[in-house]
């Protein structure tokens, strides 16, 4: 990822030491941007070195075990085949291993997964204690060498040999099974399992220490609610050790970068379950994020051409059934509410209102292309186990935008949008893709020239804009094609944000026209379009990516102010007020030791630190600590001021 150095004029000239006692007493790590003997400084800054795992900011010089588990570029099922092989058998392995153990289990479904697998069972409730067991039965097996063995039979047969077990779940897999012959899989002559494949020759091919099973989960039988409760166990297995340790310190990574905990630890938001599951409620620290977000979305936006919107929340109920939401996606949506004998619903989209927005007068061709936009919030009911966080939530704000355009117009339009998401996501840090631009379904409504139109513009707006993609044939929505924008975090991870999706469907069906240059009635493009996807979302990936640590100008808080004794807290106060007064974000925080004041600050991810004692009064300066460059040594204020605007205006990103 790309990194940017500020670099400033020196700024200190004397220290003062009670001060500066204090703030090296603090520094754990050395500075990676200068030291007080440093002539030119860089300020404000902060780097990562992203390879398989992102590391900390400021490491140390000398190489740890953890950076070299960072080099390891972990495999993936699609690169791999040897991979994948391994995984699917290890569920094989792991699925006998509990019907050794606990011979009245019964199995059913266990496939691989993007880091391991899974198998799921009707048994007793497990513990983590069982795990133990069963991964030492797991190792008693793959030992053996056992030889995985393919057989083909009929129907009848695999019929029969499920009815002698009582494996009612494996019955029910066969029936669903349309191919004929029936393959199964046998480890050994001990254990056999219906399955397609593909697996590894043997069970020797495993290697044993880089297996490991991680957790269990309750999983409802083929996902619906109304079937039984099956004991589901995850593991991950890798192709050797050195793989399992690099994936391991890849999970402690994210569970320090852990957007829900963050969020607690830093009082950035919280899910009150007195108000209901997957209701997001913004703290101030938050909320001033969330602010952030929103004002340079809106000045993007507007410098862009778009015209800002605001609609309400909810709608007479025939809007979505004109729109087909009732039709098509009722499940997701709350239940209607009866106001004055007329049925109003909650809105699930942004879209049937900016149409209606369109429709209020008569428009020509000369007036396109026609861009509204708008930070909608919307609410859609998800089921109480799906809810994650910021991730999956029932009521979150899209950051919608549609644009109305003629045919020839689309090309044009979508590669203004790759130029803004562009603009928009490399401001927070990203500038990682990867792209996907999915065309016609077989189910689709819309004439096959316009189809081609749509879709050949899609891809001459990528192709001019420079991005590969990768083509989902048919998986575009029934009324259009479009294109999907994954980011990639500090971790590697990748996060569905951006999409642009053009639309025949609601144009249609809300039937919006224009006027052509020849007097007729004409129906215009509809593009679809979000950059963030929703600021809820959008924010957990933020929190997640920079482990907490916002950049400076992104920071809540940018700057704190902490007395050596009370008897500072008036000057501080002052000079607090001053920084606010220039559009900085500080607070004084008081009624410790400067010590705790110190790690304090550091546990909230305070970007700088400002520390007042009796000289700096005597001076009329203050003595600077930064999070990330250490300490930066005695100054006036108006100096510090100008640091932090230079700074802010040049915002570091990964």
């Amino acid at each position: 990822m790309a990194s940017f150095t500020i670099t400033l004029p020196t700024i200190y000239s004397s220290i003062t030491s009670s001060s500066i006692h204090f703030l090296k007493s603090q520094t754990r790590t050395p500075s990676a941007f200068g030291s007080l003997r440093s002539p030119t400084p860089t300020l404000f800054n902060r780097k990562f070195t992203t390879l398989a795992v992102a590391t900390r900011p400021s490491q140390p010089a000398a190489v740890s075990d953890s950076d070299d588990l960072n080099r390891i570029v972990l495999p993936t099922n699609e690169s791999s085949n040897s991979l994948l092989r391994i995984r699917h058998t290890c569920a094989h392995v792991m699925a006998m291993a509990v019907q050794k153990l606990y011979p009245k289990a019964k199995v059913t479904i266990g496939p691989w997964i993007e880091n391991g697998f899974y198998y799921d069972f009707d048994m007793e409730p497990l513990t983590d204690k069982d795990l133990k067991r069963i991964k030492k039965e797991m190792d008693r097996i793959i030992s053996k060498n056992f030889p995985l063995v393919r057989e083909e039979v009929s129907r009848d047969e695999a019929h029969r040999r499920i009815l002698a077990l009582n494996e009612p779940y494996k019955m029910e897999i066969l029936e669903g099974i349309k191919e004929e012959p029936i393959t199964i899989y046998h480890i050994g002559g001990e254990w056999w399992d219906l399955c397609a494949g593909p697996h590894v020759e043997s069970t020797g091919n495993i290697n044993r220490n880089a297996v490991e099973l991680e957790s269990i989960a309750g999983a409802y039988w083929r996902g619906d609610e109304r079937k039984p409760m099956l004991q589901r166990i995850y593991g991950t297995a890798w192709e050797n050790e050195e793989q399992l340790k690099a994936y391991l310190h890849f999970k402690e990574e994210a569970k320090r970068r852990d957007h829900r905990r963050l969020g607690q630890d830093l009082d950035l938001f919280s899910i009150q379950e007195d108000a209901g599951g997957g209701l997001v409620f913004w703290h101030p620290k938050g909320a001033i994020v969330r602010h952030i977000i929103e004002d340079f979305w809106k000045k993007v936006h507007i410098e862009r051409g778009y015209d800002l919107l605001y609609t309400p929340h909810v709608a007479k109920a025939d809007l979505w059934k004109i729109s087909g939401h009732l039709d098509f996606y009722k499940e997701n949506m709350y239940d209607q509410m009866s106001i004055e004998d007329e049925l109003y619903q909650l809105r699930p989209m942004n879209c049937p209102y900016h149409i209606l927005v369109y429709k209020r007068k008569r428009h020509s061709y000369r007036d396109f292309p026609i861009r509204v936009a708008e930070l909608g919030t919307v609410y859609r009911y998800e089921l109480s186990g799906s809810l994650h966080g910021l991730f999956r939530v029932r009521g979150f704000t899209q950051d919608d935008a549609h644009i109305f355009c003629l045919d020839d117009q689309i090309k044009d339009e979508i590669r203004g949008v790759l130029d803004l998401t562009e603009e928009t996501l490399s401001q927070f840090g990203f500038d990682k893709y990867e792209i996907n631009l999915s065309t016609r379904p077989e189910k689709s409504v819309g004439d096959d020239d316009i189809w081609e139109k749509a879709t050949s513009a899609l891809k001459d707006a990528l192709d001019d804009k420079g991005w590969n993609y990768q083509i989902d044939d048919g998986g575009g929505a029934f009324y259009g094609p479009k294109i999907d924008v994954k980011i990639e975090d500090a971790l590697g991870r990748k996060w569905q944000c951006s999409t642009i999706q053009v639309d025949f469907n609601l144009p249609q069906r809300f039937d919006i026209t224009y006027v052509d240059s020849n007097s007729e009635k004409k129906r215009p493009i509809m593009i679809h379009r979000a950059v963030l996807g929703s600021l809820e979302r959008f924010f957990g990936v933020l929190i997640e990516h920079y482990a907490g640590d916002f950049p400076l100008w992104l920071s809540p808080i940018q700057a704190r102010i902490l007395p050596v004794t009370d008897a500072q807290l008036e000057y501080c106060k002052d000079v607090t007020n001053k920084l606010k007064k220039h559009g900085i974000r500080a607070e004084v925080c008081h009624g410790e030791r400067l010590p705790k004041l110190i790690r304090n600050a550091e546990k909230q991810k305070i970007p700088l630190m400002a520390v007042v004692g009796s000289k700096e009064i005597e001076t009329q300066t203050i003595t600077v600590r930064s999070r990330f460059g250490g300490e930066l040594g005695t100054m006036p204020v108006d100096d510090f001021i100008s640091r932090i605007k230079l700074g802010i205006e040049n915002p570091t990103s990964l």
